[in-house]
């Protein structure tokens, strides 16, 4: 029986390279999205036509209640849940000055709140059973800080202090807790920055002087999420072309 994957935020750039990187693998895939996403339709319809039967289930990742409520929906409808991506995220880009504390709570609640909702509800179903797999999204930007960014760092940053704590709590009962922090990566949300800017203040930063792949860091994920990966827990694997290197 094909294991199921729960990505969050699927819908998004690298999202979606991961849900279709899994799909190809053979699990069978799920992904959540904003209760207000009116596109959810059109994406699922438009993977539908690539090959890919997705399920999606509208979640608030951010709200304890709401990822209860959708984990127990999926486990009804599909299954259990063998592997968790916490994905969804978002940015309030602005200088500590400037930023509010709406600003704040806004990036800390979605990204690493977030972690803990989603991750609540599945992991004792895994160590049950004796077998899972959390795999979380953070940023190069959670381990070196950047600019505008205080928010957006912690949450990222606290998100791998999750991944040791819980990984430990659970190493012995076959589950893996594991943390991928991605560079710049050649999404929507990247190519929307303006030409310019990524020429001359970006890509410099970057040893192999270009963006990464959605592709890659989906490659990595699903490497996180197999039976070879059964020794490889509480780590930080940075995937940025050489900008940070620790």
């Amino acid at each position: 029986m094909a294991r199921v994957a729960l990505v969050t935020g699927g819908m998004g750039g690298l999202g979606e390279a991961i849900c279709i990187k899994m799909a190809a693998l053979g699990y069978h895939v799920v992904t959540t999205y904003s209760p207000g996403n009116t596109k959810a339709k059109d994406w699922l319809a438009t993977m539908e036509q690539q090959g890919f039967k997705f399920r999606a289930f509208p979640c608030d990742v951010a709200d304890y209640d709401s990822a209860q409520q959708c984990v127990a929906q999926i486990v009804n409808e599909i299954g259990p849940v063998d592997v968790l991506v916490n994905n969804a995220g978002i940015t309030r880009d602005m200088t500590f000055k400037k930023m509010g504390k709406t600003d704040w709570d806004a990036v800390m609640k979605t990204n690493l709140d977030s972690v803990f909702n989603m991750t609540k509800p599945v992991c004792d179903g895994m160590t049950d059973r004796g077998w899972g797999r959390v795999i979380n999204i953070s940023s190069v930007n959670g381990q070196k800080g950047a600019f505008g960014q205080t928010n957006y760092s912690a949450a990222k940053a606290g998100m791998h202090g999750f991944t040791k704590a819980l990984a430990l709590e659970v190493a012995r009962k076959g589950v893996t807790v594991n943390t991928i922090s991605p560079g710049y990566i050649g999404t929507k949300m990247v190519m929307a920055i303006p030409q310019e800017v990524l020429e001359s203040k970006i890509i410099p930063q970057i040893p192999m002087s270009r963006l990464g792949k959605p592709e890659e860091v989906a490659g990595l994920v699903a490497y996180l999420a197999s039976d070879e990966a059964a020794f490889l827990t509480g780590a930080n694997i940075a995937i940025n072309g050489g900008q940070h290197m620790y």
